[in-house]
């Protein structure tokens, strides 16, 4: 049982600071569009690169450091993009938060999206399968249970956060809100952009 609250509670202050993903998280738990399909996605993708980690996937990153450079650059063009589309929609847009908004994007555009912030993010390879991969060695021969720990704090923390969200809908539904939020987000996916390139 220690092993097990071990992985789940480093899984979780590991993922519990806001970064890109969670930050799209919120943004659909705010506008309550495919909420469960994206918090499911994030849960299986961080599942698979734990699990990856623990079972040594993560000595391989080691070994072929191209892996960890291409997720950076590439990681770097991708929160730029997003970062500028942020900025765009904070200072152009008037829109109040519906809760049956028209405008919302498809499930599978949600999808791609969520894929593209967990997988283009090369802090998501170094937290779950360098580092929790790196530590679970610790906690041999149980170190799957370490990593069923950490799962298992993942899907609590992005069902939590999706869901959570609506509470502060009341506040969205002020246009000014909304701009703040995209102007946040925009900034911070722009310091995360500058910090991998320059981390390189």
């Amino acid at each position: 049982m220690t092993t097990f609250l071990a992985g789940f509670t480093l899984s979780l202050s590991l993922i519990f600071a806001i970064g890109s993903q969670n930050a799209f998280v919120l943004k659909q738990g705010l506008k309550r569009q495919h909420v469960f399909a994206v918090a499911l996605v994030c849960a299986i993708s961080d599942a698979i690169l734990i699990s990856l980690g623990v079972a040594g996937f993560g000595a391989i990153v080691n070994q072929f450091p191209q892996i960890e450079v291409f997720a950076r650059y590439g990681g770097a063009l991708f929160l730029s993009v997003y970062a500028l589309l942020s900025f765009k929609s904070a200072f152009t847009s008037k829109h109040a938060l519906v809760a049956d908004d028209k405008s919302a994007s498809s499930p599978m555009q949600a999808i791609l999206m969520c894929l593209a912030f967990t997988w283009l993010n090369p802090h998501v390879y170094l937290d779950t399968m360098v580092l929790l991969g790196s530590i679970s060695t610790q906690y041999q021969p149980d170190e799957f249970l370490f990593g069923a720990g950490a799962v298992l704090a993942s899907l609590v923390f992005f069902f939590s956060l999706a869901y959570g969200a609506r509470f502060l809908a009341p506040l969205f539904k002020q246009p000014r809100s909304w701009q703040i939020l995209e102007f946040l987000v925009g900034v911070m996916m722009s310091v995360i952009a500058v910090s991998l390139v320059v981390g390189g």
